[in-house]
């Protein structure tokens, strides 16, 4: 048992790897524009939270859409799920950082550095089995 569950995680390790690498570059577009956006606009951390998420899901979805998970299907299943995921990521992501910043006074980039690692641990997962999973229908004989 042990031993295919390693076996099942060690053939995930290119595709996990793919994940990571459009994770990695959609948090430097992610804290870049969270910034970038405090900083020149003088937004609140909040705000700027909302409206560079809009970016950062749209280039995450097509990334791993079509090169991480390698999925061709029509995507609007798969839109309408991803966007129930970013959906939920979003309200987290939102009232983390109300919470920790707003209130308790971190700095608004750990709180968004926290809150996407937190993510990664689950988005994985959901995005492979749920978001992209094949639409065919398996039948067991």
């Amino acid at each position: 048992m042990i031993r295919k569950t390693c076996d099942y995680f060690w053939s995930l390790r290119h595709q996990f790897v793919k994940y990571v690498v459009v994770g990695v570059s959609g948090l430097v577009i992610d804290l870049s524009t969270l910034i970038f956006f405090t900083t020149v606009f003088g937004w609140t951390p909040v705000f700027a939270v909302i409206v560079n998420q809009s970016i950062v899901l749209g280039y995450n979805f097509t990334l791993n859409k079509y090169w991480s998970f390698r999925n061709t299907a029509i995507p609007h299943t798969q839109l309408v799920r991803y966007f129930i995921l970013a959906a939920c990521n979003y309200g987290i992501s939102v009232l983390l950082m109300y919470i920790f910043h707003d209130l308790l006074s971190y700095d608004y980039r750990l709180v968004r550095i926290g809150t996407i690692a937190l993510m990664v641990s689950w988005n994985f997962f959901l995005y492979k089995y749920w978001v992209y999973k094949d639409t065919e229908i398996e039948i067991s004989a």
